[in-house]
């Protein structure tokens, strides 16, 4: 009788908590002997629960069971894709996409780019932002020469990058300088989908104040939006003129280098109070959205994200009010 327990035991499939197939979208097919991690926020942060690697099929199994939020990492060809198990939903036969990396696929580039600008009457506060639109079979990275590269004026200061993946809490990214005089690179991998970078700075109160630029990706569409209270003179400027719900300028920059004179202030509606509420940290970087349950570090910048995110609003509008623009005025 013994015995027949045993083997009808030993007969049972093994207990998986989680399990799933690693499938690469650019071939289409698993994926093999690729590095997996499961992690889950705790007390000292992101805590690594089990380090695994898929079969020859693609597959991977945990016998870790799902306790709370986890978040499923697959690191492949150098960058993270990640998973969220959330409670209540399955944590098996779950399948996890990746993509081959390259360095400069055709499919990847800018589609939008604005430089907002914002002032209390003191310093010049600039926000480019950056909308990069993926390869839709390839991830762009590009470790040694950042996938995206930005000139900053010398006399710029407090620089800040922000970054949201196509899924993701917004994190902070460290620009480098690169070997050319104010040339800056972000090294971010770029996935399928849109990701967008805002790049901030400020440039000290002067008169007359000059902002000065070189477009470096290889956008067609690059706006300067000033708000009410902003005056802009400059060559290689087309007014487009105002945007019906803020009323800011918006102008389109012409030429691959301009300078522009500044003069007045000006901010948009509802940027002003998320800015002058303070607060510039540095958000912890892990290439995952922030799940920490307890004072992640993000929290020292959440007032400048707000921030940035009543930028995105505003520039979500110019990018609807330019859409209904004349064809002609948008070239």
């Amino acid at each position: 009788m013994k015995s027949v327990l045993f083997t009808l035991f030993c007969a049972l499939p093994a207990f998986c908590a989680i399990d799933g197939i690693l499938v690469n979208q650019t071939t289409g097919k698993p994926q093999p002997n690729v590095l997996i991690q499961l992690v889950q926020p705790g007390q000292g942060g992101m805590q690594t629960l089990a380090t695994l690697k898929s079969g020859a099929d693609g597959k991977f199994q945990s016998d870790r069971e799902v306790m709370g939020p986890t978040l499923i990492q697959a690191i492949y060809q150098g960058v993270i894709y990640n998973k969220m198990i959330v409670p209540g939903t399955p944590s098996t036969g779950l399948e996890v996409a990746i993509y081959d990396a390259a360095k400069n696929p055709a499919g990847a580039k800018v589609i939008q780019h604005f430089i907002l600008l914002s002032s209390t009457g003191g310093d010049l506060n600039v926000n480019e932002s950056y909308i990069y639109k993926g390869d839709p079979k390839l991830t762009f990275n590009d470790p040694a020469n950042g996938t995206l590269r930005f000139y900053v004026m010398p006399e710029a200061k407090n620089l800040h990058v922000l970054i949201q993946g196509p899924a993701g809490m917004p994190i902070q990214r460290e620009a480098s300088k690169t070997k050319e005089p104010n040339f800056y690179k972000v090294d971010y991998a770029v996935k399928p989908g849109e990701t967008r970078f805002d790049v901030d700075y400020t440039l000290p109160a002067a008169t007359p104040l000059i902002l000065s630029g070189k477009i470096v990706q290889k956008e067609d569409n690059v706006d300067l939006v000033a708000p009410q209270g902003f005056t802009i003179k400059g060559d290689g400027l087309e007014n487009l003129g105002p945007e019906p719900k803020t009323q800011a300028t918006i102008y389109k920059i012409k030429a691959a280098s301009y300078k522009v004179e500044i003069e007045g202030s000006g901010v948009m509606p509802g940027q002003q109070t998320a800015q002058s509420a303070g607060g510039q940290g540095q958000a912890e970087d892990t290439g995952m959205p922030d799940l920490k349950a307890v004072n992640p570090r993000i929290y020292g910048s959440v007032f400048w994200i707000l921030g940035l995110a009543a930028a995105v609003l505003v520039l979500a509008s110019v990018v609807l009010y330019r859409s209904h623009l004349p064809a002609g005025a948008k070239k």
